[in-house]
């Protein structure tokens, strides 16, 4: 039995109409009429105009009657370019509460679409959200306390969030598509999306369970649709398409953009391309020449293209890549998009009408990817027609637009019922400050609202038909908040530790409204708790009544001339389990705290740390007799004492230093350590200095050998 089917794919720039055969589940082409919209009449998708659209279905109507007879029935497509996309975040409190179901997850992710679904309407006060139908959400991530996890199922923590990103199509498209074809004296036989046409004649059920990005580059936009787990996961769309590569010639060649369109075409049929400029001028330009001319912008569309999948697509690439439309005929936009992907070039491809399967056509008909969406249109709409169907929801009757399998789910948001009733109310808080912080305590989580779909217990995600009767009871309210103070003071428990080889006890002291009391009492609202703990060593020696050891850990420093010296050699060592740490360290249960005891430096000790001299001395041959020459370099007191080299100094001294004597030795010092004399009866002496004829004031040194020998 033959079949023949009338489809409208009505876009931005243009109408196409197609009447297409069915035969033994074989669809055979007999005609397409393209007509353009004498003003802008449509724009992104959603019909302005209504009267003006229908006067161009009602044109190619009249021309296809004549050949094919009477048309009373036709399938459409809501552009993809109508639907809106928006991405919403959920968190939720979820301490001493029990762990995650499948159920919690779904309650949790119609949340995130609910709140999509406001944040969609929020610039639009005269709107409500009941005016948007949700085609489809996906979750972009969950996270358990800040950190992203596969699933939240069994995990327990303080805190899930789970971001979604969810489409929906304006009920208006749908309601000015109607009113156009009434004009037109046109029947709705059935309704679909652009974007699940063309996946449904390119993307058998078969190959959904794959993640393919199926891109529609039409005249103005980009539509894209991402399938995964044999559905649609995600829709989207980029305002870049096949007119910005036009709009590029006509800017470089100084072309009317009917030019520019005719040119762009004749790329991929032409070695060398004939246009004539605005000024009248002829030019042939090659093939190439024109390809690199259009490449920025070539890269600009597929920039956004992949940008936009990546988002939709949780920012990973797909498996492959499917265009269509006039727009994804562009020179080397498949290249492009495989590199911004990362994929490999054979998985982004072009698809045409010869890629649909089961499908002959009139020989007329070009095998283009323009007629994809089209052909699919009217395909689709036989084999998968989206209906409306009736569910009522708590008593109330909701029509919902089935564009996938509708669950439990989908008719509470339909309903516009918050899911807030999903559970029941959280008990009341407690509120309490701790040394002058404001803590909240929450009250036992609600449980969850039971549901019954015709009667029987379901869950929000149960499957529905039409006529079903979903009841949504009432969750129980959690009960208030209980806590004692040991409960909020879990971290500070009483310790043990170990100092200078003594173990000591070292507890919280806990105070409420100002007077001690045990840990385990209950605490009520407004309860001011003040809570001393020894957290650091210093407050453990205090606690411990051993202040002494504080003092004596201060950091060696001395005055020096009024400029002060911090020297740590010289203090005392503070050692926490075998490592060396300060007064502000944190201590623990059994640790072990003990001090290294370091005692005062001499002054020679501190000379040497400071190399500084306290006294010179050297060691001559003076005729023939080893001599030790010795002086004072530095002459220090500690107030008014003179201080020698073995005397201490304490850590905090202040010392008067005085550099003296740090000139070099000379021949004539030798003599202040020698019982030497002049002979009477020398007339003349010669002064040798290692064998070398010298003299009293040249500079000595260690080691040298002085002779004076007479004559």
């Amino acid at each position: 039995m033959t079949n023949r089917l009338f489809a409208l794919d009505i876009g931005t720039r243009s109408v196409v109409g197609i009447i297409l055969e069915e035969h033994d589940h074989t669809f055979h082409v007999l005609d397409i009429l393209v007509e353009e919209h004498k003003e802008r009449a449509m724009v992104d998708g959603q019909i302005h105009n209504v009267l003006k659209v229908a006067e161009v279905i009602l044109s190619i109507k009249n021309q296809l009657e004549q050949k094919y007879g009477p048309l009373e029935k036709v399938s459409v497509a809501a552009a993809g370019r109508a639907l809106k996309t928006e991405q919403a975040e959920i968190k939720l409190d979820i301490k001493n509460r029990p762990i995650f179901s499948d159920e919690d997850i779904s309650r949790l992710e119609l949340t995130a679409v609910q709140k999509a679904q406001s944040n969609l309407v929020s610039t639009e006060a005269e709107r409500h959200s009941n005016h948007y139908y949700c085609v489809g959400y996906s979750v972009l991530y969950y996270r358990l306390d800040g950190e992203e996890i596969g699933s939240l199922v069994d995990q327990q923590g303080n805190e899930a969030s789970i971001e979604v990103i969810a489409t929906f199509l304006p009920r208006v498209v749908v309601e000015s598509l109607l009113s156009a074809l009434k004009r037109a004296n046109l029947e709705m036989e059935a309704l679909t999306l652009e974007p699940i046409a063309a996946i449904n004649v390119l993307i058998p059920p078969t190959m959904r369970r794959l993640n393919v990005a199926l891109v529609d580059i039409g005249a103005g936009t980009s539509d894209i649709a991402i399938t995964n787990y044999g559905t649609v996961v995600a829709y989207g769309m980029v305002p870049n398409a096949g007119d910005e590569i036009t709009e590029a010639l006509s800017d470089l060649y100084l072309l009317d953009f009917h030019q520019a369109e005719k040119a762009k075409r004749a790329i991929n049929t032409e070695d060398l391309i004939h246009i004539q400029d605005i000024l009248g001028f002829d030019h042939e330009i090659p093939k190439e020449e024109m390809i690199a001319a259009i490449h920025p912008v070539s890269l600009e569309l597929a920039l956004s293209i992949s940008s936009e999948i990546l988002r939709l697509n949780n920012n990973k690439a797909p498996k492959a890549v499917m265009l269509v439309g006039g727009g994804s005929l562009t020179p080397s936009i498949t290249n492009i998009l495989a590199e911004q992907l990362h994929l490999p070039e054979n998985r982004v491809a072009v698809r045409g009408i010869d890629a649909i399967q089961n499908l002959t056509k009139e020989a007329h008909i070009p095998v283009t990817p323009e007629l994809v969406t089209p052909i699919g249109i009217a395909i689709a709409a036989k084999r998968a027609p989206i209906q409306y169907m009736s569910v009522k929801v708590n008593n109330q009757i909701v029509r919902l637009f089935e564009l996938k399998e509708m669950t439990v789910g989908d008719a509470l948001l339909a309903a516009n019922i918050s899911t807030k009733k999903l559970y029941g109310r959280p008990g009341a808080a407690l509120s309490v400050q701790v040394n002058g912080q404001l803590i909240h305590i929450p009250g036992q989580h609600g449980q969850p609202a039971g549901i019954l779909l015709n009667g029987l217990k379901s869950n929000t995600q149960a499957k529905i038909k039409h006529n079903d009767i979903i009841e949504l009871l009432e969750g129980q309210d959690g009960l208030p908040a209980q806590a004692t103070i040991k409960d909020l003071l879990d971290e500070v428990t009483t310790r043990s530790i170990t100092f200078q080889n003594i173990t000591y006890r070292i507890e919280p002291i806990v105070k409420v409204n100002n007077e001690q009391i045990p840990l385990d009492s209950p605490l009520k609202e407004r309860d001011h708790i003040t809570v001393e703990t020894s957290n650091s060593i210093e407050k453990v020696l205090l606690y411990i009544q051993q202040e002494s050891y504080i003092k004596q850990l201060k950091p060696y420093t001395i005055e020096i001339n009024k400029k002060n010296h911090f020297l740590p050699d010289f203090t005392p060592q503070l050692l926490l389990n075998e490592t060396l740490v300060n007064l502000q360290y944190p201590i623990q249960h059994k640790d072990i705290l003990c001090i290294k005891d370091i005692k005062f430096p001499t002054l020679q000790q501190l000379a040497d740390f400071l190399e500084k001299k306290l006294s010179d001395r050297i060691k001559v041959k003076f005729q023939h007799q080893e001599v030790e020459l010795i002086r004072e370099n530095s002459l220090v007191r500690l107030e008014d004492k003179v201080l020698s080299p073995n005397d201490e100094i304490p850590n905090g001294s202040s010392l008067v230093w005085d550099e003296t004597n740090n000139n070099s030795w000379i021949f004539q010092d030798v003599f202040r350590f020698v019982d030497w004399t002049y002979p009477n009866n020398v007339s003349s002496f010669k002064i040798l200095k290692n064998g070398n004829v010298s003299g009293f004031d040249d500079e000595i040194f260690g080691g040298d050998e002085l002779e004076i020998i007479f004559q």
